[in-house]
């Protein structure tokens, strides 16, 4: 997969745990029971999509900008966003990204859960 260093880069968060979701061929990031991220595979076994979720006026924005970005694969158009793996989202944007997406889904948690989650 052209993002490589994906995996390790949001295991190093606090409170992520991953799962494949084998039903979907899906590799999924998670705070608790909450994903925030998603490697999509094919048919082939190849990565081909990067879901994640996103405030909803930038998500609309960065779909607009870029062809490689598009509404969320399976889920929630609004909310979720995939991005094609071989496409030319640069390490740093996905970076940016993946930050919000993790972000997001933790500031759903309550104060004192949050709490506990960044212990």
């Amino acid at each position: 997969m052209k993002y490589d260093w994906m995996d390790e880069f949001l295991l190093e968060k606090k409170g992520v745990r991953k799962d494949f979701k084998e039903e979907w061929n899906w590799l999924r990031y998670m705070i608790e029971d909450k994903m925030f991220a998603a490697v999509c595979y094919g048919d082939d076994n190849k990565a081909e999509l990067i879901t994640l979720k996103l405030d909803p006026m930038e998500g609309d924005f960065l779909r607009q900008q870029f062809d490689d970005i598009i509404p969320g694969y399976y889920m929630n158009k609004t909310h979720w966003n995939s991005i094609k793996v071989d496409g030319a989202i640069s390490d740093d944007m996905l970076k940016d990204l993946l930050d919000k997406s993790y972000d997001l889904v933790l500031k759903s948690f309550s104060k004192k859960k949050q709490m506990e989650i960044l212990k």
